[in-house]
């Protein structure tokens, strides 16, 4: 379980940071610009999808290792 949080949390930075990358320097890569409905969010998605990550690595970090 402490695994697939991890990976779901690196999952998770990647794409805000993707996000945020794009918004600010136009460069056409992450999920979060191609997401329709999330149109005029995209900055805010991004952020959340950050917090997202952290929250997921420290839910990973207070797991016990089997």
């Amino acid at each position: 379980m402490k695994q697939v949080l991890e990976i779901l949390g690196f999952l998770a930075l990647v794409q805000g940071v993707a996000g945020l990358v794009h918004e600010f320097t136009d460069w056409d890569w992450g999920l979060v610009q191609r997401l329709g409905f999330l149109d005029g969010y995209e900055i805010y998605a991004s952020v959340t999808l950050l917090v997202l990550g952290v929250a997921l690595f420290a839910a990973a970090g207070s797991r016990k290792s089997v």
